[in-house]
């Protein structure tokens, strides 16, 4: 299969990098939001509506919302677990929504103490609502090749869930590799068993770099005609269920991959790598991006 001739980059920086790094500001968390936009996202998952006893780093969401300049051309998302973080999302008027589940049953008992059944049950209030309110809804699976308790993940039961969030009415599925772990073999084998029962065109990939394979395996999906890439500013993010395991791959990075491959995005990578030096800055920490921190360098010495 041919490379797309065009990519939609899904910023999750200001979400999912942020929920797992130390507290940001609400000023901050604005202020990172509007830089993406700038920098020419068309996607940028700004907050979530989940209980602040467990992700007190999202307990500002509404009042993000509420602070962002919004463009007219950017979809600004949330994730929204439950019907009443859907609530909460609608009335901070967000563009869309996102539920997860997992492909992995360990993973989904240790996480939200029930079972990849139950949890795709608990979605059926939020998908009526979202069908009732005509908000779209998006569907993340983690752990689509490896889960940090129970280690493989056969591709068939990735195939599964992402085959029941379709079915419910998510319009776009996004493969998460939580953990990290993924390589061109195994994701092929996943990405072959899920595009099996799911049209290609609604598939996204979301891919942590925790052993550096985030690139190739995003080239890999690329090749399989997947034109939606998940990514974090700076690579941002990590994941809290597995000790060692590194953030989303960077944005930076995979803007200069594209670049590489002569395929369009809309993304001005200066503009962009600006924004990870500004939010990395705020923590007080170096960008995990090879591409930005080459950047950094370029631009101290010139």
């Amino acid at each position: 299969m041919s490379l797309p001739t065009r990519v939609r980059i899904v910023e999750v920086g200001p979400r999912d990098g942020l929920q797992n790094e130390a507290s940001v500001s609400t000023s901050d968390k604005i202020e990172l939001i509007n830089q993406l936009a700038a920098a020419g996202h068309s996607y940028i998952e700004s907050g979530a509506f989940v209980s602040p006893k467990w992700v007190p780093q999202m307990a500002d969401s509404a009042e993000v919302f509420a602070g962002i300049d919004r463009q007219a051309n950017v979809t600004y998302a949330a994730l929204t677990p439950n019907l009443k973080g859907y609530e909460s999302a609608k009335l901070a008027n967000v563009s869309e929504v996102a539920i997860f589940g997992a492909a992995s049953e360990a993973f989904s008992q240790k996480n939200i103490n029930c079972s990849i059944a139950e949890s795709l049950a608990r979605f059926e209030p939020v998908m009526a609502a979202a069908k009732r309110d005509g908000i779209k809804v998006r569907g993340y699976v983690s752990c689509v090749v490896g889960c940090p308790y129970q280690g493989e993940v056969a591709p068939s039961e990735v195939a599964r869930v992402a085959k029941a969030l379709l079915d419910m009415g998510c319009y776009e599925i996004s493969l998460g590799d939580t953990i990290g772990v993924g390589t061109p073999k195994t994701v092929m084998a996943m990405l072959d068993a899920v595009s099996a029962v799911v049209p290609v065109e609604k598939l996204a990939v979301h891919f942590h770099d925790t052993y550096g394979q985030a690139l190739s395996n995003i080239y890999v999906a690329l090749n399989r005609g997947i034109s939606v890439i998940d990514s974090a500013v700076a690579g941002l993010g990590g994941c809290p269920y597995a000790a060692g395991a590194s953030g989303n791959v960077a944005t930076e990075d995979v803007v200069y991959l594209l670049n590489g491959l002569d395929i369009s995005h809309g993304v001005d990578l200066n503009a962009l790598a600006a924004a990870g030096r500004f939010i990395t800055d705020k923590l007080g920490k170096q960008p995990s991006s090879k591409v930005g921190l080459a950047l950094q360098a370029k631009c101290s010495t010139t």
